[in-house]
């Protein structure tokens, strides 16, 4: 499959070592698939839509809220994709998508998601193995709180309720949580970033987190299974 990688974010400044998000998300997708990315930051947009078999949207430290001059064309962009052409989602992914297709995102009350979140599987789709429970890092403040009218939740915690989202009136999966994270980048973001330095004993529980199991290289077999379903 042909896969256009539109890349929303970079890791900062300080992180310049680790592969940048479009890599990161080409690498979870795997060597089977002819990997493009686009900095959509840039306004680098594919210019044949029909040429792809399937899309990725990146995370981003954006939010879709900012007035950001590339985040109303790549919302206009997704809702002109065609609803049969495979589209992924990740953490800024997920959240734009909800806001092209008629859900919401905010910068949420509940703070920042830092390190191992648990997942319950609420509903399973045919990519999916008979996992009840996931765990998948998550770094995030913003987060979905309306779901796309066309959705249906697949997994979700009391901290995200919308962790997961499968589209029913297009070919569309959607996760907030980051698969594609490995954990030393992982460890790297959580242990420099501002939130972390305000509250020391926070961060070094989340950061206690990574140590145990993750589902990640799980949660990528569904994102491709699911980019190759028929």
């Amino acid at each position: 499959m042909r896969i256009a990688i539109l890349e929303a974010g970079s890791p900062p400044a300080r992180l310049d070592r680790f592969p940048s998000y479009g890599a990161m998300t080409a690498r979870m997708i795997g060597p089977a698939h002819d990997s493009t990315i686009f900095d959509v930051r840039a306004g680098r947009m594919p210019t044949d839509w029909q040429a792809f078999d399937g899309y990725a949207v990146t995370g981003s430290a954006a939010g879709v809220y900012d007035p950001l001059p590339w985040i109303a064309p790549l919302i206009a962009a997704l809702r002109a994709l065609p609803p049969e052409k495979r589209l992924v989602g990740i953490c800024f992914g997920h959240q734009v998508m909800a806001e092209a297709y008629g859900g919401r995102a905010i910068r949420s009350e509940k703070g920042r998601a830092l390190g191992l979140h648990g997942y319950a599987v609420t509903e399973r789709a045919p990519f999916m193995d008979d996992a009840t429970r996931i765990a998948v890092a998550a770094f995030h403040q913003d987060q979905v709180v309306a779901a796309p009218p066309a959705t249906r939740v697949l997994a979700a915690s009391a901290f995200t309720p919308y962790a997961m989202l499968e589209y029913r009136d297009r070919a569309a999966l959607s996760v907030q949580f980051h698969p594609e994270f490995e954990p030393d980048y992982t460890r790297a973001l959580i242990a420099g970033h501002a939130d972390a330095q305000d509250d020391p004993e926070r961060a070094q529980a989340a950061l206690a987190s990574l140590d145990a199991p993750d589902d990640r290289h799980r949660v990528a077999g569904w994102i491709r299974r699911f980019l190759e379903q028929e």
